[in-house]
């Protein structure tokens, strides 16, 4: 039995696009798990080869706190760990404390973090506050999640994490946490050996 249509009436969705439609969908649930998640489910590339260009990330400007525009090139030359995190995302709040710690431990090294907040300003004052945030918050919006895509995080999930070299080189990217040994390693890694 055919269905009838007005004139004007669009036809129905093919059975490629419905299918693609039930596969975003799914994407968008599985992001969405691992962002609320307990945190432990997480995808790592580590370039041992250090050959992926970084200069997508120290291209990116964006707002600070005050509203002063900030660009991660002031940092090249620099161990330069870019975290795309939410005040509302909850493995983000537990691993910030970390990054505060390591980014006074070896900030004088030569690391600087930077927080990509994918948050509403003033959300983001706040728990830069509560947690005592010692390296920039620069304000993503809710359009940093499609920033973060552009930048390898292909479930569009926070925490995001991706770590550049003194060459200005993607040395590490992250999606979850990014644990206390693992940057540990990393940074050991990528700082010159006193």
């Amino acid at each position: 039995m055919s269905e009838a249509r007005s004139p004007g009436a669009s036809s129905p969705v093919p059975p490629q696009r419905r299918s693609r439609r039930r596969l975003l969908i799914a994407g968008a649930v599985a992001a969405a798990a691992l962002a609320v998640g307990s945190g432990t489910a997480y995808f790592v590339h580590d370039a041992k080869d250090a050959s992926r260009d970084g200069s997508a990330v120290l291209g990116l400007v964006l707002p600070d706190l005050h509203g002063q525009q900030q660009a991660l090139a002031q940092w090249r030359g620099k161990v330069l760990v870019v975290n795309f995190w939410a005040t509302w995302c909850a493995p983000c709040r537990e691993e910030m404390p970390e990054f505060v710690a390591v980014q006074a431990r070896d900030g004088p090294k030569g690391v600087q973090f930077v927080g990509i907040a994918v948050d509403d300003p003033d959300k983001v004052r706040t728990f830069a506050q509560e947690v005592k945030l010692n390296y920039p918050a620069l304000i993503g919006g809710y359009g940093a999640i499609e920033l973060s895509k552009t930048l390898g995080n292909e479930l569009a999930a926070l925490p995001f994490t991706i770590v550049v070299d003194r060459q200005g080189r993607v040395a590490h990217t992250q999606l979850g946490p990014l644990k206390r040994a693992t940057l540990d390693g990393l940074l050991a890694r990528l700082l010159p050996q006193a």
